[in-house]
């Protein structure tokens, strides 16, 4: 861990959080129902670290250095993904009695992330030669 390092991941957060926070604002005409803002936003963010994380791989044909890979796993996806924010508006939809749709934003915000992943990383394997790994270290998972 270094200083320079430390800068990086919060500035990375920094810029994930304003993206987190324009893309709701542009969701909200459609998320009456839903929370499809938090949706879209736990959607782009799961596909943009399975694309990254594989397509950057240090064995990989684009290796990026530690340090982009902690910007953006880390800093951006981590500040962009707002997996608190899910768990809140779920909350709400369960105590208003809307079992349902809590169950539809469950599922939805799951499914759909964890496919978004696979399909970040099928398509940055495919570009890379076939990488199976994603995360290089330990660190890169927390993202």
């Amino acid at each position: 861990m270094t200083f320079a390092n430390c800068l990086l991941v919060m500035l990375g957060g920094a810029l994930g959080t304003l993206a987190r926070y324009l893309l709701s604002l542009a969701a909200l005409p459609i998320s009456r129902e839903l929370p499809w803002g938090t949706i879209l936003v736990n959607v782009s963010g799961s596909f943009v670290i399975g694309l990254f994380g594989t397509l950057t791989l240090a064995q990989g044909r684009y290796p990026a250095p530690e340090s982009v890979r902690l910007f953006v796993m880390i800093g951006l996806c981590g500040g962009y993904t707002t997996f608190s924010s899910f768990s809140l508006q779920t909350l709400d939809l369960l105590r208003s009695g809307a079992m349902g749709r809590a169950a539809i934003n469950i599922a939805a915000s799951v499914i759909l992330c964890v496919a978004a992943v696979a399909a970040g990383h099928a398509l940055a394997s495919h570009l890379n030669g076939g990488a199976r790994q994603i995360a290089q270290a330990e660190i890169e998972e927390e993202g």
